[in-house]
């Protein structure tokens, strides 16, 4: 009793309605940080599946590794959600290299990687000169330089950004249109800048979406620092060739699965809260931030609301979403069967930020509801939260707002160093820190029990 009371003597500026709160989060943040299991579990994910592209034999690795974990963690079922999805194959190692300047042979390799769901070049590959630029607009005052070139967009992120998310939305059309857009005017491959600002030369993947009203040309993107010696080379000579070799082609639409655990509510009507992340990775990693981390933080929840024997009020979904990466199938297959089964959704919470240390959530919901709920940030900043702001989610949760309208949130970790990693080799295991990772499911499963017990 003199613990409990001294516990509630130190938590600042509570209300008296807050305390039960409080002490039921100490709860879950001292189950998670002592016997939580989300580290191991990302530890086997990475290093035991590795890479988890839709369609794969490890994306159907993962699916059954994640079922069995949530069955052990104490899921009252487990659901198989069926859902086909995209199968793009990368079909072996991406290769270019500068192969002459002003006529002059040479080769300079240079450390690319095929962009998600692009068509290969054929063995003999793609040489051709290179039209260097640096913005849409550029490509649009040039166009009639562009037939028979290979387009190299040299769009960099945006350094005066304090928030890289910022950056990010503003490249990544280079990324998923260039392709399409420098084919209207006759290209024959493009090369992006990859979509990051770390201080080393891995290249990062990503989805590309072709304009069916176009040609399908092959698209790379190139590691930073090879980005600026080739943008140094164009700008000094007129003629820079490059060579660029390619495999990526498509199979059928393979079978796949949302993986969902519940969590069954008390309530005498049925409904919905919804966690997760999604369990597909790029292939060029192990997938362990982007979004190994969401994953294991999505099962901790689940774990720990069993061992404090946590009964909601709201049935709670535990997901494991399917093709986030390159189509998205499994978020929209989840919102057509609950619209299909006129199920009531309530709320809706992703993790796809990494596995960095927490600092928010933000919100997609009506101005009033956020404001009520901004007394909840005292009982979440002893465990790094500090603000809750509008705007924000997650890719496999947003059909839900669209057909329901349902609130959502997603996780906002520290941002400055995901883009380091982000669809590049070096997403893996070693770049998580564990404390980081569970201090993230903490306030992750605060949230949940929050908006289960007094709604929004």
């Amino acid at each position: 009793m003199k613990k409990l009371l001294c516990l509630i003597a130190v938590i600042p500026a509570l209300s008296f309605a807050q305390k039960d709160d409080s002490i039921f989060i100490r709860k879950l943040a001292n189950e998670i940080l002592v016997n939580g299991t989300a580290y191991e579990n990302l530890r086997h994910l990475t290093k035991n599946i590795g890479g988890r592209l839709a369609g794969s034999p490890q994306m159907t690795m993962a699916e059954n590794w994640g079922a069995a974990v949530l069955k052990q963690v104490g899921a009252d079922t487990v659901i198989m959600q069926p859902c086909m999805v995209p199968h793009w194959v990368r079909g072996g190692t991406d290769k270019a290299s500068i192969t002459s300047v002003n006529s002059k042979r040479t080769r300079r390799p240079l450390d690319v990687v095929a962009l998600g769901n692009t068509i290969g070049t054929g063995k003999k590959g793609v040489t051709a000169q290179v039209i260097a630029i640096s913005s849409f607009d550029e490509l649009e005052r040039r166009k009639d330089e562009v037939k028979g070139k290979i387009v190299f967009y040299n769009a960099a992120f945006n350094p005066a950004n304090v928030r890289p998310f910022t950056s990010y939305s503003e490249m990544s059309a280079y990324r998923t249109r260039g392709a399409s857009r420098a084919a209207k005017y006759g290209a024959v491959a493009t090369i992006v800048r990859s979509m990051s600002e770390g201080t080393n030369n891995h290249p990062h993947t990503g989805s590309n979406n072709y304009n069916d009203s176009f040609p399908k040309i092959p698209a790379i993107a190139i590691g930073l620092e090879d980005a600026d010696h080739l943008w140094n080379v164009c700008k000094s000579n007129a003629n820079v060739q490059v060579s660029v070799t390619t495999h990526g082609y498509f199979l059928p639409d393979a079978q796949a699965y949302n993986v969902i655990g519940e969590l069954k509510g008390s309530g005498k009507d049925v409904t919905y809260l919804t966690v997760g992340g999604h369990l597909d990775s790029w292939d060029n990693c192990e997938g362990a931030h982007d979004d190994g981390a969401g994953i294991v933080q999505t099962m901790e929840i689940l774990r720990a609301f069993k061992a404090l024997g946590y009964k909601p009020k709201n049935t709670i979904r535990f997901v494991l979403f399917a093709n986030e990466e390159n189509g998205l199938r499994g978020g929209n297959k989840y919102a057509e069967e609950a619209k299909a089964k006129n199920e009531k959704h309530v709320f809706a919470l992703e993790s796809d930020a990494g596995g960095f240390t927490p600092r928010g959530f933000g919100f997609t919901i009506d101005a009033e509801k956020l404001r009520k709920i901004q007394p909840w940030v005292a009982l979440l900043k002893p465990y790094g939260v500090y603000e809750l702001s509008s705007g924000g989610g997650g890719a496999d949760i947003g059909p839900l707002n669209r057909a329901f309208g349902t609130p959502l949130a997603g996780l906002q970790p520290d941002p400055q160093r995901y883009f380091d990693l982000h669809h590049a080799r070096n997403d893996v295991f070693e770049a998580v820190n564990k404390r980081e990772l569970l201090l993230g499911a903490i306030n992750m499963a605060a949230l949940v029990y929050l908006v289960d017990k007094h709604g929004l």
